[in-house]
């Protein structure tokens, strides 16, 4: 009898060493498979590429919480700015509905870049069409040592009928504006040289030209080119895209 209990006894023994042997297996194979699943996510079963390496952390949305777009905050409009056209030179219908009134450096490669890229257009599509008078005036900046007088030269030449004629070429002969070039260029557009040049060397308009500046600064003017569409402030040489954008706003469009 003692020796069947004896047996029966080792026999449990060995059944309770059989489970826990299976158990230990079998948490090592679940382990180890999903220690598998976690990191083996590529299917050619390689290692992530170096240049993939940005994307490590992403996640994709779930389909309980999906992913929310951010909404679009209106963009504040600014508030127009009184600024007074002078007796500055214009472009186009006076009684257009849409004033643009520019401060500009002849000195200043921006400056240029507006007369060359845009301005064209915006005489062929707003100008020449009556939608748009546009004003020049003068901001000339204190590190452009021709500025000044260079905006003089086209006061100057706006007496005999061809500020704008200045204007342009000055814009094109940008590299050549001390006074000597500024006379060549009065020769050349046809002007009365005597009258233009007593009027340049006596500075006769350097207290329009700075008032201008005065204008400029009083109206938020910092830097150059700087535009007011009917006194909305737009800075820089923009794309024409950008003018046609303000200016057909203002239309109504």
């Amino acid at each position: 009898m003692f020796g069947k209990d004896k047996t029966v006894q080792e026999g449990l023994y060995v059944l309770s060493a059989a489970i826990l042997v299976s158990s230990v297996i079998l948490s090592l194979s679940i382990a180890y498979t999903g220690s598998t699943i976690s990191i083996n996510t590529d299917p050619q079963n390689k290692a992530p590429a170096a240049g993939n390496i940005q994307e490590v952390g992403q996640q994709a949305p779930s389909q309980q919480q999906p992913q929310q777009q951010p909404q679009q905050q209106p963009q504040p409009q600014p508030s127009p700015v009184q600024v007074s056209v002078d007796d500055d030179a214009m472009k186009g219908n006076a009684n257009a509905p849409v004033t643009v009134i520019e401060f500009s450096d002849f000195q200043c490669p921006f400056c240029a870049r507006f007369y060359s890229n845009t301005l064209p257009r915006l005489e062929k599509n707003f100008i020449d069409t009556g939608k748009v008078k546009f004003v020049y005036r003068d901001f000339p900046l204190g590190f452009h040592q021709d500025a000044q007088k260079a905006a003089e030269a086209t006061e100057c030449a706006e007496e005999q009928g061809k500020f704008w004629e200045m204007h342009d070429k000055i814009f094109d002969s940008q590299g050549a504006m001390d006074v000597n070039s500024l006379k060549t260029y009065a020769s050349e557009l046809g002007l009365d040289t005597n009258q233009f040049n007593s009027c340049l060397d006596s500075g006769k308009y350097a207290g329009e030209v700075q008032k201008d500046l005065s204008d400029g600064q009083a109206a938020g003017v910092s830097g150059t080119p700087t535009f007011f569409i009917n006194g909305k402030k737009l800075v820089g040489a923009q794309p024409y895209e950008v003018f046609e954008q303000a200016i057909n706003q203002e239309l109504g469009g």
